[in-house]
């Protein structure tokens, strides 16, 4: 009965058969006669075949219902087998909007690909909404956003907090009469325009300016909407855009002004056709979080992903040793970050607003590690005699 139902599974879900057949690479015939012996089997029609799109009768309603539950007990036993081989084998497979699977994710698969090179890692690049959807069929494993998903579907950890800034085109007149206010590219990559010492613009100075507006189904489109109606105006919102980046082009391109968050600010280049303001708190802080379905069983690659990168920004003591001298012991509550990894993507892994430790096995690589780090800007602090010493006081 279940005997074929990948590809009753695939019709399902391109709701035609010539999608289903391209996406399996075999012929539509082939695969009509798959799913018709499935049929027979059965002895009542899967699909009604009179609708377009394809839709699914009573009967392969509960069909394809059954088939999830089949292909979710599939995938946990697969997991679970992966995990035999410490991480030699394996998949994950993580899902982003254009942000995160453009900015964020990227180093992050690149910094795990070099960790285990043999686990398979997938990005897969949709909407939230595709996403979570995805998420809940099973068909991701973790899935990086902005979004608040719903708490008894969706379980999350925090990867980093963001916080929107207003960017405006240089040439409006505005300008001219917030010059306090403005805040200098090297505050907004250091996080300096955070302190309370840097004061929120004066919003309402903008109502009447035009607007490039993310669509209210983003999470930034709502909380831009909603920050406007705090301050007690609507925005005159000329374009609503899908995507962040392309409204922070058309501000470079002096069309409008548009809420962008510092994330994506501090990945491309910055320009001085555009002025930046902090926005009022609330809203305009929001936290960037990991997600999975809650009850799935998390592979040794899902748990290991989130070890390194849904906690890094808030651990403290790092052992910059290699991975193997790491595992075979470590001081307890340490995280392992290579010191070659560290100083050559350092903003992945490290926030300038909090102190770090760092040790190696004698404290002289992390001494010059700490020393590079610092006149980047972080703040760390190398122990003196590294994991020797803390082995002598043990």
């Amino acid at each position: 009965m279940f005997q074929g139902m990948e590809y009753v599974y695939e019709v399902y879900l391109e709701k035609s058969f010539s999608k289903a057949a391209e996406k399996l690479f075999i012929s539509q015939p082939s695969l009509s006669a798959n799913v018709k012996r499935v049929e027979h089997h059965i002895g009542y029609p899967i699909f009604d075949r009179s609708t377009k799109p394809l839709s699914l009768t009573e009967c392969g309603v509960q069909y394809i219902k059954a088939v999830e539950k089949i292909k979710s007990i599939q995938n946990e036993f697969e997991g679970f087998a992966n995990d035999w081989g410490d991480l030699k084998k394996g998949t994950l497979t993580l899902g982003g909007s254009n942000l995160f699977s453009s900015w964020i994710l990227p180093p992050l698969i690149a910094d795990f690909a070099r960790r285990y090179p043999l686990i398979q890692i997938s990005l897969v690049e949709e909407t939230t909404a595709n996403l979570a959807r995805m998420l809940r069929h099973g068909q991701l494993d973790l899935m990086l956003d902005s979004s608040v998903l719903d708490a008894t579907i969706y379980s999350c950890r925090k990867f980093q907090e963001e916080h929107l800034i207003l960017a405006v085109p240089g040439a409006f007149p505005i300008n001219n009469t917030l010059r306090s206010y403005q805040l200098p590219v090297e505050d907004i990559l250091s996080k300096k325009f955070l302190e309370e010492s840097c004061p929120p613009v004066p919003l309402t100075r903008f109502k009447s300016e035009p607007f490039i507006m993310l669509k209210p189904e983003n999470d930034t489109g709502k909380r831009a909407r909603m920050i406007c109606r705090n301050n007690l105006f609507e925005p005159n919102i000329i374009l609503e855009m899908d995507q962040q980046m392309t409204s922070y082009n058309i501000t470079c391109s002096g069309m409008g002004i548009s809420f962008i968050g510092d994330i994506m600010l501090s990945k491309v280049p910055l320009t001085s056709e555009v002025v930046y303001y902090k926005l009022p708190a609330g809203e305009s802080s929001r936290d960037i979080r990991f997600y999975w379905k809650n009850g799935r069983y998390q592979t040794r690659a899902m748990e290991e992903f989130l070890k390194i990168y849904g906690e890094n920004k808030n651990i403290n003591l790092i052992d910059v040793r290699d991975k193997f001298k790491y595992e075979v012991s470590h001081i307890n509550g340490a995280v392992n970050i290579p010191s070659n990894y560290l100083i050559t993507n350092p903003s992945d892994y490290l926030d300038k607003n909090k102190k770090y430790y760092l040790y190696c096995y004698n404290g002289h690589i992390s001494r010059d590690l700490s020393s590079e780090l610092n006149y980047l800007g972080y703040n760390t602090i190398s122990i003196a005699g590294g994991f020797n010493y803390y082995l002598l006081i043990k």
